[in-house]
């Protein structure tokens, strides 16, 4: 038994290893500029969408229904254009200095900050009298919150208060760790920013100039490819990632999305160019999603059209993070689906791979989750590892490690084996 697991530990190594290299070139190439986020300015999704048609096609992976793209519409709030805030003779640089709420308006203005302390907000008389003051005056100030220091209780306590405010002026909340961004769906009234404590010049004006631009009934696709058993089967493994990534702040500014995820839409190929060659006794199904990052869209739609039915699926598994992995892996849905989650910590064990394979219960937290609703048997599988860079303009190719990615591959081919 010893014997024939080195055997198929070595032939494993050798597929696997002779494509890392390939998979290198294709997360570098999504996370371009050219991609420009994979996001909704200047149609990133659907240049990486393209993108990955052709290489599922070089692999030899078919279309699937009609063709390769499954087309849906979602409306997403932009910036296209100009990402300016400057205090005095310092121009801030976005991503780094400051980040704009993903649901801001934008505009030009020329703001002057009124500072508010976190006992300040919570004494409700105080901040009637000055929203009633900086009202009388629309758009001349910007009310900017510093709550620093202030307890994780009494944050809870700010937050839907400062919340209410942004409807009624322009705000800004200082912070003293590194931006964490998403996808906006609708648009706020006022502009809405971060900026960071240590560039922020108490009292000086704050001159804004943004182009924000809600885009109604946005076309993108979901990506489906297709892989039949070697023999004729009724039962399907999906695999899946999310494609898409944050886009642009600005036309200068672009979050790459190395990490998340462009390593988890690599493996999706790598996973495809493995069952090409070696062909599964299941038939296998690919789905790159987009819309993940603006709550699950693709993913959503997909459920609730489903080119293969939802009861032909015998397991889904969707990869998200694939770039590192030095910590191992952890498995989401793990306490729902046991004995899938046993007889991957048994693979690893065996194959001696990953350092751990950490269970973890159901989160809406990736594609997974309405397929589970669903009633589709699915785990969601990310890396654990010292790359912590998320949501961020530093989720770079260039930060990734790959540490793990050839174990991880190992690890997947041999759970569809003994499915």
């Amino acid at each position: 038994m010893r014997s024939t697991l080195i055997l198929l530990f070595i032939g494993f190594s050798t597929v696997v290893n002779s494509q890392i290299e390939e998979i290198r070139r294709i997360t570098e190439q999504l996370c371009s500029p050219e991609f420009h986020g994979r996001g909704y300015v200047n149609h990133g999704d659907s240049i990486a969408a393209a993108y990955l048609v052709e290489e599922f096609k070089k692999i030899g992976a078919e279309a699937y229904g009609d063709g390769f793209y499954q087309d849906f519409q979602l409306s997403v709030n932009t910036f296209p254009g100009a990402m300016a805030l400057s205090q005095g003779e310092k121009q801030l640089v976005p991503g780094l200095h400051f980040s704009i709420n993903p649901s801001s308006k934008g505009g030009q203005y020329s703001m002057h900050p009124t500072e508010v302390s976190a006992a300040q907000i919570l004494d409700l008389d105080y901040m009637r009298a000055l929203i009633s003051e900086i009202l009388r005056v629309p758009n001349s100030q910007i009310m900017v919150f510093n709550f620093l220091g202030a307890s994780k209780d009494t944050v809870k306590q700010i937050l839907p208060i400062m919340h209410e405010i942004a409807q009624l002026m322009p705000v800004a909340e200082l912070v003293d760790k590194k931006f964490t961004w998403s996808v906006g769906r609708e648009q706020l009234y006022f502009p809405y920013f971060q900026i960071q404590d240590s560039v922020y010049q108490k009292g000086v004006q704050l001159e804004m100039n943004v182009d924000a631009k809600v885009i109604e009934n946005y076309q993108t696709q979901n990506v489906i490819a297709y892989l039949p058993a070697k023999k004729k089967c009724k039962e399907t493994i999906v695999f899946t990632a999310h494609y898409d990534h944050l886009g642009r702040m600005g036309a200068d500014t672009h979050f790459p999305g190395a990490n998340d995820n462009a390593s988890g839409t690599a493996m999706l190929l790598t996973m495809a160019k493995y069952f090409k060659e070696h062909p599964s006794k299941y038939n296998i199904l690919f789905i790159a999603f987009a819309g993940e990052e603006a709550g699950l869209v693709g993913s959503k739609f997909y459920t609730e059209h489903p080119l293969l039915k939802l009861k032909k699926i015998k397991f889904l598994v969707n990869l998200d993070i694939m770039g590192s992995g030095e910590h191992g892996v952890t498995v989401v849905n793990g306490t729902l689906f046991k004995k899938e989650f046993d007889l991957l910590q048994k693979i690893n064990k065996e194959l001696d791979l990953l350092a751990k394979v950490k269970i973890r219960g159901p989160a809406a937290n990736s594609d997974h989750y309405w397929f589970t609703e669903k009633g589709v048997p699915a785990i969601f599988i990310y890396t654990m590892g010292q790359n912590s860079h998320y949501h961020d303009i530093f989720d770079t190719y260039e930060e990734l490690s790959f540490a793990e990615y050839a174990d991880i591959t190992k690890l997947l081919i041999e759970f569809v084996k003994r499915m």
